[in-house]
């Protein structure tokens, strides 16, 4: 049996965020969920000498403002594999308008931690700045670009999910 993981719920029972990993911490290339063949396939590579700083995955269930779900980066130290679905909390939100092809778009990165993290994440302003160029690195030669518009708290981020989360039971219909 396939699973959809578009279609699992936002939510575990305590009320924490699901993210599924799509391109792993230390993956050279970006992968991304194909609903069609529920399965993860090779987009394109990072530009060379960049991988991902740590999990990147979306919120299934979720419809974000360019269509697609969320998408979130787990803060921490583990590595995993795509289709890993991870307990999480809010922990900030990284604004970012995208330009394609002259199209502006909001495409908002959310930063989680892990439920099961022992300590509470501190994003420290060197840890955003990093984070910050690497999501510019990670569309070089794509064709895109980014503006950076600003940091909201852990507040914001979760009041993000729950209004895509909206968006995707208007729009589509599913598990929540």
């Amino acid at each position: 049996m396939s699973t959809d993981y578009l279609r699992l719920p936002v939510f575990n029972a305590a009320g924490d965020v699901h993210l599924v990993v799509e391109s792993p911490k230390g993956a050279r290339a970006k992968l991304k969920y194909e609903p069609r063949l529920c399965a993860f396939l090779y987009s394109r590579p990072l530009m060379r000498g960049l991988c991902y700083p740590f999990d990147w995955g979306f919120v299934p269930s979720t419809c974000a403002p360019d269509g697609d779900p969320l998408d979130g980066m787990i803060l921490h130290e583990a590595e995993t594999y795509p289709g890993v679905v991870i307990a999480c909390r809010p922990v900030a939100i990284l604004e970012v308008e995208q330009t394609e092809k002259g199209i502006k778009n909001r495409n908002d990165r959310l930063i989680f931690s892990p439920v099961t993290a022992q300590d509470d994440i501190n994003l420290a302003d060197t840890l955003k700045t990093e984070l910050i160029e690497f999501f510019i690195g990670a569309v070089h030669g794509t064709g895109k670009s980014l503006r950076i518009l600003g940091w909201k708290d852990a507040a914001e981020a979760i009041a993000a999910v729950k209004h895509a989360a909206g968006t995707f039971k208007e729009r589509i219909g599913g598990a929540l």
